[in-house]
């Protein structure tokens, strides 16, 4: 009932903020414009499939599916996108994951305007309701507190689908991209750098990839930057396909294991 009612309450915040500026109309003050992007990395209908692997073991799966939202804003197209992650096997029966997270997009500008995420992990839960008031640039919570944040700010998730809507043809090594983004009732830069192109070979082929490197708070779970690598498709869907990471207390790989619907050739050899 709380999911549901939920979902009815972010329905209606979006019909009730849908004030995108209509030709010849002078925006009201404290109302800023909504961006718009060229580009075509994905598509309603796809979805991505990957295995993670902890150590030697078959940890978890997850599944990234991306649709066409009935709702929209200011007469701007909605995309829904839903990412769930659970253990499973040996891995599932001493620590339990169950995780589900919601994102409502902006198709044209790739930005959040409603967040939602369900996290139950050993018994450790989170449960967090975003209200992206984007021409606004604020975000309401779902404890009822406001926070300024920098315009097309992103959520987790919805970030996820703007990495790969960048431009990344002109990408030097150890050129850094910056995402904004809100997490955990704050704001929080994910940096990106990228190292080199690279083809890799995974359990269902070869792909031509962008290899890049995260930049990350060394020390806490992670040594270096360099014990966190991301490889994503060179090719316009960006699809990531292979993350490795040594982490204090053993090493992570996740990679991709299926995907349909998408809006471009892959990169696979």
């Amino acid at each position: 009932m709380a999911q549901r009612s939920l979902l009815s309450a972010a329905a209606a915040g979006l019909l009730s903020f849908g004030f995108a500026q209509s030709g010849g109309t002078p925006p009201e003050p404290g109302v800023f414009p909504l961006r718009t992007l060229d580009h075509h990395a994905f598509q309603a209908g796809e979805k991505l499939s990957y295995i993670l692997h902890y150590g030697w073991l078959n940890a978890g799966t997850a599944t990234l599916e991306l649709q066409r939202s009935e709702k929209e804003v200011g007469g701007r197209t909605v995309l829904h996108a839903v990412g769930i992650g659970e253990s499973i096997g040996a891995f599932k029966a001493f620590y339990t994951v169950k995780d589900r997270y919601e994102t409502y997009f902006d198709q044209q500008g790739v930005f959040p305007y409603v967040f939602i995420r369900r996290v139950n992990e050993g018994g450790y839960t989170i449960n967090q309701d975003y209200l992206f008031l984007q021409q606004r640039h604020k975000v309401d919570t779902q404890d009822k507190k406001t926070f300024d944040v920098p315009a097309h700010v992103q959520d987790m998730l919805s970030a996820f689908y703007y990495a790969r809507a960048i431009d990344y043809s002109n990408a030097a090594p150890g050129q850094e991209y910056v995402i904004p983004c809100f997490m955990d009732n704050e704001r929080w830069d994910l940096r990106m750098r990228f190292v080199k192109k690279e083809t890799i070979k995974l359990r269902n082929g070869k792909y031509r990839c962008l290899k890049f490197q995260p930049v990350v708070q060394e020390g806490r779970i992670f040594k270096t930057n360099d014990d966190l690598n991301v490889w994503i498709t060179d090719d316009a869907n960006h699809i990531p396909v292979l993350a490795q990471a040594k982490v204090l207390v053993g090493s992570i790989k996740m990679e991709l294991s299926g995907y349909a619907g998408l809006a471009n050739p892959l990169a696979k050899e």
